[in-house]
């Protein structure tokens, strides 16, 4: 398991969260910094924070060399999730020109919060669950009965049972690869604030799709997504937890 995190919160990481993890698998940690930068490129006057979550996974380059997952370490994403794309990586082989990736399929449903709009990835695939575009959709929300968003186009087709993309993704390692190439392209466009843009994996990943540079097979997942969008949904996340101890899925003490 390795761990993206900020240097300066690396001692308090250990304590709470990697050494009680650490005893159960091996871990290992990459550091995601505003400087850390290709050769020819320097921040930006003005910029304050990392270049996102493509830079992050870009940090694995030379410590991940084999099939790996990407997930967001704040999001409960359950265990058919990881099955299924660990099933696809072992199954799966890589092809010279086009990158193969999988990509876990959330049920729309399963994935809204109650106390609020919630913003998803809403994925389009073909008859071969293939997927084809991934559209960034605010504004997610239950209103009488019925989903609505922000989007005008997505809207007249949202339907409860959409498959979203909650950021967990297969990949090989020719996928850092790419990231790194593609990261340099991205500093040396003039398109964007340089101060506010973001190297985005969902972004790259369609980029990818739309110039025939990768396939995603999408996998679908029945779980329910747990996180924390409003302060409200922790009592919410703390009984879906709760349940799935009572129910024998986890025990009660799940590091010992």
């Amino acid at each position: 398991m390795v761990f993206i995190i900020r240097k300066d919160i690396e001692a308090e990481f250990r304590e709470v969260i990697g050494d009680r993890i650490a005893k159960q698998i091996q871990v290992e940690y990459v550091y995601q910094e505003l400087s850390d930068l290709p050769a020819g490129f320097t921040v930006p006057e003005g910029r304050t924070k990392p270049w996102g979550t493509g830079q992050a996974i870009l940090c694995c380059r030379g410590v991940v060399k084999e099939p790996f997952v990407i997930i967001n370490a704040d999001d409960y994403y359950g265990k058919t999730a990881f099955k299924k794309l660990h099933d696809f990586l072992v199954n799966h082989e890589t092809t010279p020109d086009v990158m193969t990736m999988g990509m876990a399929g959330f049920i729309l449903k399963n994935t809204l919060s109650e106390n609020g709009a919630v913003t998803r990835g809403v994925c389009v695939a073909d008859e071969n669950e293939m997927l084809t575009q991934v559209i960034e959709t605010t504004g997610i929300a239950k209103k009488d009965g019925k989903l609505v968003c922000d989007r005008p186009d997505v809207q007249q087709w949202l339907q409860p049972e959409n498959w979203v993309s909650m950021n967990m993704w297969a990949c090989y390692p020719d996928f850092l690869e790419c990231l790194g190439k593609g990261f340099e392209e991205f500093l040396a466009s003039a398109e964007g604030d340089p101060c506010k843009k973001e190297y985005l994996v969902p972004i790259i990943i369609d980029g990818l799709l739309k110039s025939g540079k990768a396939t995603v097979k999408v996998l679908e997942t029945p779980d329910r997504w747990i996180g924390i969008t409003y302060q409200e949904d922790t009592e919410a996340a703390q009984k879906g937890f709760a349940d799935m101890i009572a129910a024998g899925e986890y025990p009660e003490k799940l590091w010992g």
